[in-house]
């Protein structure tokens, strides 16, 4: 697995539990700048151990290699000796020494191709932590933005607002209802007060009719007649 590969499993877990929990976007934007810089000291590791193994290997070459010279100087003596049996041992133990210098020759490469490549991604991941670090300060401005337009907005769809305005339309009822209810007090007011005003001329009419009766009868109606 390739070390981005690995980092985006792992930063994709993690947001995929904070997402459960409801966590906010600030803390995944530093959770995944967190999971970079983690994952570049692993990965500066993982390089620092293939430095060690190389440098173990080329260390096993040079003594393997002054071990062959060994066994090509007893080689050598052997013949001068006259004993081709050790001479030929002898060639046999350099030869089998030279087998295991080209399978480490064969690790180191490998090695050293996996250190190209872990210093191609030791670069990468430095610009992209780099990239993140940079626009860390713009993400979590626009995570608070965000956040707090969202409050409103819970705050308006929660049904609170909704109760409130409902509870408003209700004392505005109320208040309606009371000024009906003085107002409805003065409805008529000016038909009852025609119907007064008549009721006391008929009143005052028959006052006159009783008074002038009175008066007949008192004899006094000529005379106050004549005066008119």
């Amino acid at each position: 697995m390739g070390i981005f590969s690995r980092l985006t499993d792992i930063v994709n877990a993690n947001i995929t539990a904070l997402l459960d929990r409801a966590e906010d976007p600030a803390k995944m934007i530093r959770l995944i700048i967190q999971e970079m810089e983690d994952t570049l000291v692993d990965v500066r590791s993982d390089a620092a151990r293939l430095i060690a193994d190389r440098k173990e290997i080329r260390r096993r070459v040079g003594r393997l290699a002054d071990a062959a010279d060994e066994w090509t100087k007893r080689a050598e003596l052997a013949v001068t000796k006259e004993r081709e049996d050790l001479a030929r041992a002898a060639l046999v133990e350099r030869s089998k020494i030279a087998d295991l210098v080209a399978l480490l020759e064969r690790d180191d490469d490998a090695l050293k191709e996996r250190m190209t490549e872990l210093d191609a991604d030791i670069g990468r991941l430095q610009t992209k932590l780099a990239e993140a670090k940079a626009k860390q300060a713009g993400l979590l401005a626009r995570a608070q933005t965000a956040n707090a337009r969202f409050a409103v907005r819970e705050h308006l769809y929660n049904g609170r607002v909704d109760n409130a305005v409902a509870r408003f339309d209700q004392v505005e009822r109320k208040l309606d209802e009371m000024e009906g209810r003085v107002e409805a007090f003065d409805l008529g007011g000016g038909s009852a007060t025609l119907a007064n005003e008549i009721a006391s001329l008929e009143a005052s009419s028959k006052i006159d009719d009783d008074l002038a009766r009175l008066k007949a009868g008192m004899g006094l109606g000529t005379q106050a007649g004549d005066k008119t």
